[in-house]
């Protein structure tokens, strides 16, 4: 069987929350043989009759704490699972670099990602010795790095050649990495809706091409 383009290795405490990734065009894009989507389960990788995952930090503190030893057996096992060079590993935190369409780019060229999913008490700081980078999707907290996962693993994905059926989606690069975002519109032409009448911009329902991409650079929102 061929390989994929790019597979994701997801390391989770949360395995069931990854249904969002067997949807639609990641369906689509892993039965292509484009992309590939492990989940790992933290719980397997533990050694006592409890599946215990965390522990109570060291020096006191509210919460638990992700244990080293589970996540990195998971992390051992992804990398033997997939023999490639080209392997980055990441671990989802919120002290991280700030995650950018310009590093899912970079992320898109590796032929292994593995994500480890942090978690809001923070994990055994030990395992960053085996991980390449830390990545934060925002400077707010989150209950865990699922949501993370997903949105990095969307946002590389967009950069596989055949994941989107148009390359020139919506949110359209400009130059090399500029990401705006268009105004878009679809039937019907004139919604009638508590007393307003919405209607689409007649530029665009005139076929003209030309004056239809100067109202777009016109409307367009720099993202990045």
């Amino acid at each position: 069987m061929k390989k994929s383009s790019l597979q994701f290795d997801i390391i989770t405490v949360f395995p069931e929350s990854f249904s969002y990734l067997k949807e639609s065009m990641f369906y689509q894009a892993q039965e292509k043989g484009l992309v590939e989507i492990k989940i790992w389960n933290v719980r397997d990788f533990t050694h006592d009759a409890h599946k215990t995952v965390d522990d109570r930090p060291y020096g006191g503190g509210p919460g638990m704490v992700l244990k080293f030893q589970p996540l990195y057996d998971a992390l051992i096992a992804a990398k033997k699972d997939f023999k490639t060079t080209k392997r980055r590993v990441i671990l989802t935190d919120l002290g991280g670099e700030l995650f950018s369409q310009k590093k899912a780019k970079i992320f898109s060229k590796e032929r292994q990602l593995i994500i480890i999913c942090g978690h809001y008490e923070g994990v055994d700081e030990r395992i960053k010795e085996f991980v390449d980078e830390t990545i934060s999707i925002g400077k707010y907290a989150l209950t865990g790095g699922e949501l993370p996962a997903m949105i990095i693993a969307d946002a590389v994905s967009r950069h596989i050649k055949g994941f989107l059926k148009n390359p020139e989606s919506l949110e359209e690069i400009r130059g090399n990495e500029e990401l705006v975002s268009i105004p878009a519109y679809t039937r019907p032409e004139e919604i009638k809706i508590k007393g307003k009448t919405l209607k689409v911009p007649e530029v665009l329902l005139g076929g003209n091409h030309k004056e239809i991409d100067v109202w777009r650079t016109k409307h367009q929102k720099k993202v990045l």
